[in-house]
């Protein structure tokens, strides 16, 4: 007994040894030779450069956008400008998914690169575990060049970084963007997976995205340039070695993606999917608005920790145009969690006469709930000092289900927004919450548009009372909620549509001190 033992310790140490070995010989090679590149600038006599020119020819010193909340419109508008695209795609995702419409997009870039486009992709790696092989894939086509942001040094066991590199490897490209021949740009909160286009039949993320003309476009692709070529965003070439037949392996690329993009085909989505791809676009600019803008994004420096000065974080950018408010203020986050600094801020702000509405997902809602938790226990001081409260819930609908009969959705809040005195809209892929201002990188544009501004409030009161709980304090300072069901005012004494353990658990977690990771 007394030599298994011996033999039992000795195996764990022999194991603790082999393990930390493993964890100490992996690292990312940020010097991995590539190629310097820049937006393409020649680009005025494509078909989207005529199409440009013409529009702002009337409004010369600004930017024309095109409001995108429908995820169908946004698909295809995506769809319609890839199959237009003539010279580049520029694009960047937090993430591209394994699914119908991650396939779709990829399918798209595919065939604009066949007819010579130059495509760049530019990948966070937090979410491309397993798929090396297929990006490698696309790589070796001659049109396309994938890179990585800030990656992962171990491929397959990445929890391993998470143990020794933390604190590099917890930063990440929240960014979203994409540009077609330096003319056009589309920027917000999607990320590129079924779900947020209102194609997955148990999850609708209600998200929102701009199209953009004019100086927009040059200010995201000069935003891009800087992402690309900075140090974090490493080739894919430099972790997975080149198939011994690159040519086979991205046929064998096209023909999972094709099988994929016939199932789109097939599916009641592209039903309704088609004819919006001959609406968008096809007035020749009809309904965009034209309007001085400025775009907001943090350094790529952020993800490596070196900025220099607190300028280079969107925080700074964000906070200067949310101090400017005078008579109202409502901020749209799905992850809300304004930490004691940021619930004295938003009390200062209402106590000097502004009206301040919050509208983020109810806990029913939320896809994280260590997020609420961080959120719920600063309810009751904002509620307190008049701050408005709206959570969206679970059964709220983006409107696609009527387009779409693809099955029961439950419904989220994905839109990163705020509107200042009714006259200026921030859209992007910032969160009002710790991780969105010091740890991931972001970007969102700010738009002086009464115009857009007031579309997204008619919104908001339009769809609120049936897709919103109004939290309120009773008489006795408890939380309530209330919400228009059937004609009728439902009150809930409770989170609305949640179980014990889930709010048990949301609860636990908001003690736990992990906030400024949240």
């Amino acid at each position: 007994m007394f030599q298994k033992s011996i033999l039992q310790r000795a195996t764990l140490w022999l194991s603790i040894f082999t393990l930390l070995l493993l964890c100490s010989c992996a690292s990312v090679d940020f010097d991995t030779p590539k190629a310097e590149s820049f937006a393409l600038s020649d680009t005025q006599d494509t078909s989207l450069g005529q199409s440009a020119l013409r529009m702002q020819s009337q409004h010369p010193e600004e930017s024309g956008f095109y409001l995108l909340i429908d995820g169908i419109d946004s698909l295809a508008t995506r769809i319609i400008l890839a199959e237009r695209a003539e010279r580049s795609i520029d694009t960047q995702y937090y993430l591209i998914s394994n699914d119908m419409v991650g396939y779709a997009f990829v399918h798209v870039l595919l065939r604009a690169a066949d007819r010579g486009v130059r495509v760049r992709l530019l990948l966070d790696d937090i979410q491309t575990k397993g798929y090396d092989r297929g990006l490698a894939a696309l790589d070796a086509h001659p049109n396309i060049e994938v890179r990585l942001f800030n990656p992962f040094a171990r491929r397959d066991w990445r929890f391993l970084d998470g143990v020794t590199d933390f604190s590099r490897v917890n930063r990440r490209m929240h960014n979203k963007s994409f540009t077609v021949d330096n003319q056009v740009t589309l920027i917000g909160g999607r990320n590129m997976a079924s779900g947020y286009f209102g194609a997955n039949p148990s999850e609708d993320f209600g998200d929102l995205d701009v199209a953009g003309l004019g100086p927009i476009v040059t200010d995201v692709s000069s935003m891009f340039d800087t992402y690309w070529n900075n140090q974090a965003a490493v080739p894919i070439a430099g972790f997975t070695e080149v198939a011994e037949d690159p040519d086979a392996a991205l046929l064998v690329l096209r023909e999972r993606i094709e099988e994929s993009y016939q199932e789109l085909l097939q599916s009641p989505y592209v039903e309704a999917l088609a004819p919006k791809i001959t609406e968008i676009f096809g007035a020749d600019g009809h309904g965009f608005t034209w309007a001085p803008s400025r775009l907001v994004y943090d350094s790529p420096d952020k993800a490596q920790k070196r900025l220099a000065k607190e300028s280079e974080l969107i925080l700074t950018s964000l906070a200067e145009s949310i101090e400017t408010a005078e008579d109202h203020l409502v901020l749209i986050s799905p992850y809300f969690v304004p930490t004691k600094p940021g619930v004295e801020r938003l009390i200062e702000i209402q106590e000097r006469g502004v009206e301040v509405i919050v509208v983020t997902n109810s806990l029913a809602a939320n896809n994280q709930p260590i997020v609420h938790g961080g959120y719920a226990k600063s309810r009751k001081a904002l509620l307190r000092a008049g701050v408005q409260l709206y959570e969206v819930s679970a059964d709220a609908t983006s409107g696609v289900e009527a387009a779409v009969p693809i099955g029961a959705k439950k419904g989220t809040l994905h839109a990163k927004a705020f509107v200042v005195d009714r006259k200026e809209l921030f859209i992007g892929s910032f969160n009002f919450d710790p991780r969105s201002a010091y740890i991931n990188t972001e970007l969102g544009v700010i738009i002086e548009s009464p115009e857009m501004a007031g579309h997204v409030l008619s919104l908001l009161e339009e769809k609120g009372p049936e897709n919103t709980y109004e939290v309120y304090l009773d008489a006795k300072e408890r939380l309530r909620w209330k919400r228009l069901e059937a004609g009728e005012w439902v009150v809930y004494d409770k989170e609305p549509n949640t179980g014990f353990w889930k709010r048990l658990t949301a609860r636990v977690m908001g003690w736990l001190p992990i906030e400024s990771q949240l």
